[in-house]
């Protein structure tokens, strides 16, 4: 057994320093690169190593904080359509031609900006639990509100924010996530003001109003794209795709039953196998 191994949980912690900020990031795995964007708060330590190590056994894995977020300096832009340039920023930092963005909750939302501003640079996009920018038909749950606003979260909140509270099973993969996490975790760089949750807030509002007509250009990308979303998403219930569904000739999408806001860290096997499918089978 090799101990050395680089995973998810020793990945050295780099940073792209450019004139007005610096980018924290992590690469673990080898292939084609795979970007990911994250949710509300999260930062490099809050995705689960285990979904990253399975995508690293085919992928090159980059996870990174946003300007003004976690390890990185700067401050978060109000508008997603200029945090999308983190994407691009650092794709260019490490010499990166093309990649497979994949985007989770409001990193969703900064993933369909960034896929439909860089079309030369994108291969794939992936959205995890959340939604098209546009206006809303199924509004936030008011227990995500309850939730997801608490200086610290607690295992209870995590719960009730990304996984399904009803479900025994789901309950089981919140724990062992929650224990995965733990191994590599920077609580202070979690962000836990209202100050800066305001700032995550104007982007999603920014993106509701959509003036850059990104939910249109979904029905013309080229651009092959996977939607993976739970049955019970309080954040972004999948009820906001349907009115698209006929509508977009690239995109499929995936319901898991019994399932929250974070279907990769709750059916994490399940999820990759779909990724890679989609990877390989569509050009």
């Amino acid at each position: 057994m090799n101990t050395s191994k680089i995973n998810a949980t020793n990945s050295e912690t780099q940073y792209a320093a450019f004139s007005d900020r610096t980018i924290a990031y992590r690469s673990i795995g080898e292939g084609n690169p795979i970007i990911l964007i994250n949710r509300f708060r999260g930062t490099l330590d809050t995705w689960d190593p285990l979904f990253l190590d399975l995508l690293a056994a085919k992928h090159q894995v980059i996870t990174f904080d946003y300007s003004g977020i976690g390890y990185s300096t700067g401050t978060l832009p109000t508008d997603v359509k200029v945090v999308a340039k983190d994407v691009k920023d650092l794709a260019d930092f490490l010499k990166i031609k093309s990649a497979i963005f994949m985007g989770w909750s409001y990193g969703g939302l900064v993933t369909q900006a960034a896929t439909h501003q860089y079309p030369e640079l994108v291969t794939h996009t992936i959205l995890l639990g959340t939604g098209p920018i546009g206006k809303r038909v199924a509004p936030l749950e008011q227990s995500f509100l309850d939730h997801a606003l608490k200086p610290i979260n607690d295992f209870n909140d995590e719960v009730i924010l990304f996984f399904e509270p009803e479900s025994e099973e789901s309950v089981k993969a919140a724990k062992a996530s929650h224990d995965r996490i733990a191994q590599r975790i920077d609580v202070s760089k979690i962000p836990s003001t209202m100050e800066v949750f305001q700032l995550y807030f104007a982007g999603g509002e920014n993106a509701a109003e959509d003036k850059e007509n990104y939910r249109d250009k979904l029905k013309t990308t080229q651009t092959p794209i996977l939607i993976i979303s739970g049955d019970h998403d309080t954040s972004f219930a999948v009820e906001n795709w349907y009115p698209l569904t006929k509508q977009l000739p690239t995109s499929q999408l995936i319901l898991l039953p019994q399932t929250g806001h974070a279907p990769q860290h709750q059916n994490i096997p399940l999820v990759v196998n779909y990724i890679d499918n989609f990877l390989q089978y569509t050009k």
